[in-house]
């Protein structure tokens, strides 16, 4: 699945569009290195969001296409 689709499943970003644009910027990289939004995630994965001064670091640990809004927190678990 591609890297800004993941992002708006698991809901760590709200739309697609703007996961895209924080991939263009280089605010999301994984396994330490800055991806574009094509980028396909796997399981295992370690992707880190920089919100402004907050950064965010998850681990992935589903890839699924659909998930409902109670699940989309079990995609993910935070590194800190």
């Amino acid at each position: 699945m591609r890297l800004d689709k993941w992002l708006k499943v698991s809901r760590l970003i709200k739309r697609r569009t703007v996961a895209n644009e924080a991939c263009d910027n280089e605010r999301v990289s994984v396994n330490g290195r800055p991806v574009r939004a094509s980028y396909d995630v796997k399981v295992g994965d370690q992707v880190e969001l920089r919100f402004g001064e907050r950064t965010v670091k998850v681990e992935v640990l589903v890839v699924a296409e659909t998930v409902g809004k109670a699940d989309a927190s079990a995609m993910y678990q935070e590194i800190l």
